[in-house]
């Protein structure tokens, strides 16, 4: 039985403009929790956005007080047999492996808490912008269920010793302490969030698609290379960027002092 809430809306809202497409989690009644129903439209949401060209970079938002709580502890209580609790924490994997893989950046925008699986989220978008009052956590630790999932994105996203902290003390952290951890890219306050967020926005809306994507899927795989075999893999790369036509056509357009006209390609 397919989860709706209760004004018959979907659980993720999906508005487009103008290259921008932004995604909003719509459980508020249930904090933005993570249901199945929710990662199957999130996963189902970022295949179809993987694959438009229309589409450069994505927002990830969420509706209500709260960004998004985690997973739906009363869900899981309703059925916790192994094989119900591995279909939802694989599918919970496979959108937060998506979101690395997506050829368009992702942008975290931050409105209220974040916990568990919702700060597992906040780790797994490429760029992450929070209102001040925002709160962080990774308390599965005080359920006696420890955030092992959300520690995967965690620990990539923030050192190892501010990882294990979360992880182990499962308490909440403020913005202030995410930015400085590495969580973050900026703290503002509520009336300049939607500003803050749309600067990145529009900044990567306006690069080459091809030079975003190459980016972004090269930084991720390096990161698990030894140094000497990253240094090779990144050569490679930014050969064969080069040998694109949206490469020549930006350092054309900045010898030339004048806008490049972006192809995609």
């Amino acid at each position: 039985m397919t989860e709706s809430t209760g004004t018959n809306e979907p659980l993720l809202l999906r508005a487009y403009a103008g290259g921008i497409c932004t995604l909003t989690l719509n459980r508020p009644e249930k904090r933005n929790a993570l249901s199945l129903d929710l990662l199957q439209m999130l996963d189902d949401a970022l295949d179809d956005i993987a694959a438009d060209k229309s589409v450069h970079v994505i927002i990830l938002a969420g509706n209500g007080p709260v960004f998004s709580s985690g997973h739906d502890l009363n869900e899981m209580r309703a059925d916790s047999g192994y094989a119900a609790i591995h279909e939802l924490f694989s599918k919970c994997s496979d959108v937060m492996a998506a979101m690395t893989r997506m050829p368009q950046p992702i942008i975290a925008r931050v409105h209220g808490i974040a916990t568990a699986a919702g700060c597992q989220l906040v780790a797994s978008c490429d760029l992450a912008v929070a209102v001040d009052t925002a709160r962080f956590a990774v308390p599965g630790v005080t359920n006696g269920l420890f955030c092992s999932t959300p520690a995967v994105a965690l620990g990539r996203a923030i050192g190892r010793k501010h990882a294990m902290e979360m992880l182990l003390m499962g308490e909440l952290i403020d913005a202030e302490t995410a930015l400085r951890h590495g969580l973050l890219n900026k703290v503002v306050a509520a009336d300049d969030l939607d500003a803050a967020v749309m600067e990145y926005a529009t900044s990567i809306n306006g690069r080459s698609t091809l030079t975003m994507s190459m980016g972004k899927a090269a930084f991720y795989q390096q990161m698990d290379m030894e140094l000497d075999d990253a240094y090779a893999f990144a050569s490679d790369v930014m050969a064969r960027n080069m040998q694109e036509h949206d490469a020549h056509e930006g350092i054309d357009a900045f010898l030339q002092k004048r806008s490049p006209e972006w192809k995609g390609r």
